[in-house]
């Protein structure tokens, strides 16, 4: 199964985050899936950190090198494709990011990894 995190979920389940489900945990941990964070993730976290609205105990490269790759999470690309995706989306989901998510695993054919149910409004296959 492919998994495709969002950016919450990859939060939680690199700081042990109690909030995290245990399906979630679950999925990710289980060495036959394939689990992916999207270079959309980085970007938004770079924004947040810039804005004060999230910390990091290291810079975001270092600290994906550390919990991304460090644990075998591959980082999907950005590919013009899933921008163009993007154009034909109804507005179920305002934020840029979840949306450039959603194009991902409609092209990608993976499962969402995440809280947010604005996901289910779209042909994508969440799990939490």
């Amino acid at each position: 199964m492919n998994l495709l995190l969002d950016t919450q979920a990859f939060l939680w389940i690199v700081s042990g985050d109690k909030r995290l489900s245990r399906k979630a945990k679950k999925l990710y941990l289980d060495k036959s899936n394939e689990v992916y964070l999207s270079a959309a993730s980085i970007w938004e976290m770079a924004i947040k950190i810039s804005l004060g609205r999230l910390t990091l105990e290291e810079p975001l490269e270092n600290f994906i090198a550390t919990h991304a790759v460090g644990n075998s999470i591959k980082i999907l690309e950005i590919r013009p494709k899933h921008l163009y995706k993007i154009e034909d989306l109804p507005f179920h989901h305002r934020d840029p990011f979840g949306r450039v998510i959603i194009a991902q695993c409609m092209l990608e054919n993976c499962f969402v990894v995440g809280s947010d149910k604005a996901f289910d409004s779209y042909p994508v296959s969440r799990v939490w």
